[in-house]
């Protein structure tokens, strides 16, 4: 089994309240040459938690921190017309998120929780999720 050290936290950059499955996250990643969805759980607008990639592979979700992390991104993160990055959790997604981070955290004592733009130049997840979570 890895080592999981990093829970890190990412949005799927979709316009706030629309609905984006698995499935769709899974041909985007693949059109973008991995060899499948690169996180390991979607959180969607309800609150609904999906597994995507199986926890004891590596993801392909942050570049340089794939091998010890756990990636967990929620659906949203831009406003409906897509101009500008922001927090669009739904009441449901929150909840879900946190009590998901909090499962991740017991299964793997010791893992921190991190951003996605602690890492890379970008907004996602569009929150502080170090903060928020640790």
């Amino acid at each position: 089994m890895r080592k999981i050290r990093k829970i890190i936290v990412h949005c799927t950059a979709t316009p706030a309240g629309r609905s984006v499955t698995v499935a769709e996250i899974d041909r985007w990643h693949r059109q973008r040459g991995f060899n499948g969805i690169g996180y390991h759980y979607v959180v969607g607008l309800d609150g609904s938690v999906s597994k995507g990639r199986d926890e004891a592979l590596v993801g392909a979700h942050c570049k340089g921190h794939n091998s010890d992390s756990i990636g967990v991104a929620y659906v949203g993160g831009m406003s409906e017309d897509m101009s500008r990055p922001l927090d669009t959790r739904t009441p449901g997604q929150r909840l879900a998120l946190s009590r998901l981070i909090e499962e991740l955290k017991s299964r793997y004592p010791g893992a921190t929780v991190h951003s996605h733009n602690e890492f890379a130049a970008k907004a996602c997840p569009c929150f502080d999720a170090f903060k928020e979570y640790n």
